[in-house]
């Protein structure tokens, strides 16, 4: 099984890469965490005999505004959107006119879950969400499938919900907003260290570090610092390049 990263960066677009996006492809499925401006690249994995399913971890525009881009794309067995319980109607006014083009619009059907902490069940993947910290309302998600665990933590701070989700998973891509001993309350983010905890304590097979913000993660330099810091204190560490193929 292949995660590919479609996009790492968070905030804007930067020479380093896109907004997030990671791609999953099943036997029967392609599911996409997250749609930032990186989904683009997604046709290059699309197949007309598959459905597609994107899960949102929340609604702030560098996770969403890959949807607008969603009329470049020939999905005959449709697209399923997954959200937080409360985001659907978000979602309907602002992928809409006056800012893109409406959902109804698109060649293909476009439905919209809502979901508040149950399971979902797709075929032959297994997903469960959990709440993360962050200054609005956001979820991270586990997937099981083809009998591994891949846990997707985005926008958060450090928090005891992330570490149960990650619970021996065999591999936890987890968010790098903030640089080395960056904290902030009010604008919850990891760095290096906490995402580095949070592998650590939940005992994961390894860790990937992605949505690197584009501010304060300019260059390839200044991730690979992040790597560094993170190996030190689990040494199964790593960071993702847009393009990355991760083997799981």
């Amino acid at each position: 099984m292949k995660v590919v990263f479609l996009g790492t960066n968070g905030w804007y677009d930067t020479p380093m890469g896109n907004t997030v996006c990671l791609l999953i492809e099943t036997e029967h499925l392609i599911i996409l965490l997250d749609a930032g401006s990186g989904l683009y690249k997604a046709d290059r994995y699309l197949s007309a005999e598959k459905q597609v399913h994107i899960f949102l971890s929340h609604l702030h525009l560098d996770h969403i505004i890959g949807l607008h881009q969603l009329n470049r794309f020939y999905l005959p067995q449709g697209l399923t959107i997954h959200c937080l319980k409360g985001d659907r109607q978000h979602l309907l006014d602002v992928i809409a006119p006056p800012y893109s083009m409406s959902f109804s619009a698109l060649p293909y059907p476009v439905e919209i879950q809502e979901h508040d902490g149950e399971n979902i069940e797709l075929q032959g993947v297994t997903v469960t969400t959990a709440p993360m910290l962050h200054s609005v309302p956001a979820i991270g998600f586990r997937l099981i499938l083809e009998g591994r665990s891949i846990v997707y933590c985005p926008d958060t701070g450090y928090c005891q919900s992330a570490v149960d989700l990650a619970r021996n998973a065999d591999v936890l891509i987890a968010e790098c907003a903030f640089r080395i001993g960056e904290v902030s309350h009010l604008w919850p983010h990891l760095n290096p260290e906490s995402a580095a905890r949070i592998a650590l304590e939940a005992a994961v097979g390894q860790l990937v570090l992605v949505h690197f913000d584009a501010l304060r993660y300019p260059d390839i330099e200044s991730r690979r610092q992040a790597e560094v810091f993170a190996r030190n204190l689990f040494s199964r560490s790593s960071i993702a390049l847009d393009g990355l193929v991760l083997e799981v």
